[in-house]
């Protein structure tokens, strides 16, 4: 029988504060990671800097399905699945691999692309709400998951203006388990917890705005 955690002992580790990018003000410093050097987001990403799979250890996306329940407060359990589709669809000039989320009527589509330094990035979203691809207006591909996330690190998942303006900050990095605060410019109080397992990628992601969440059923 599964355990189910309280939501509030779910949502209690979201007091923490954010860092902007980087190091920032902290005295302490970090070892390189492949986030340096790095321009987040990209407006010209180069075909020739990606590989055509993605095996990040924390985000990796082999193909094959994987089921989430999803709790949103007032409202019955459900599931949403995410399906990592065969072959390859090319967003500016990228292959990327097309990931697939269902939830009940609800089918969203995202595309993402690993760099030769093992960076993975976003290059885009397909959905009924704010769709958009990389190369098209003004949608620049932003890093999804670090090659080696370093505790601290902060960068853009995208930026497409008035759609996509979240920041990912590294809150807690342990030897197995990474989690993320995801916050955005076009929702000020608003932070989401992601928790990554290496070798399982998203195990739970927590919204502190709404309590709702999703965790990788075992």
């Amino acid at each position: 029988m599964r355990v189910r955690r309280t939501l509030a002992a779910l949502l209690l580790p979201l007091g923490l504060g954010l860092t902007a990018s980087g190091c920032g003000t902290f005295a302490q410093s970090y070892d390189p990671t492949g986030v340096d050097g790095l321009t987040i987001p990209t407006p010209s990403p180069r075909p020739q800097d990606f590989v055509g799979t993605v095996d990040n250890p924390w985000l990796s996306l082999a193909e094959g399905t994987r089921t989430y329940t999803v709790v949103r407060p007032g409202s019955p359990e459900t599931t949403r699945t995410v399906e990592v589709l065969a072959g390859r669809v090319e967003v500016a000039g990228v292959a990327t691999t097309a990931v697939r989320r269902t939830s009940g009527a609800d089918v969203t589509t995202d595309y993402y692309a690993q760099d030769t330094r093992g960076n993975v990035w976003w290059f885009a979203h397909d959905g009924a709400v704010g769709a958009w691809r990389a190369g098209e207006g003004d949608a620049q591909p932003g890093l999804a998951m670090a090659a080696s996330p370093r505790l601290r690190d902060g960068y853009r998942t995208a930026y497409v203006p008035g759609v996509v303006e979240d920041v990912a900050t590294v809150v807690r990095l342990q030897k197995d388990t990474l989690e993320v605060d995801v916050t955005s410019s076009l929702a000020p109080r608003g932070v989401v917890r992601e928790t990554y397992r290496r070798g399982v990628g998203l195990v739970m992601r927590v919204d502190a705005a709404t309590g709702a969440y999703d965790e990788l059923q075992p």
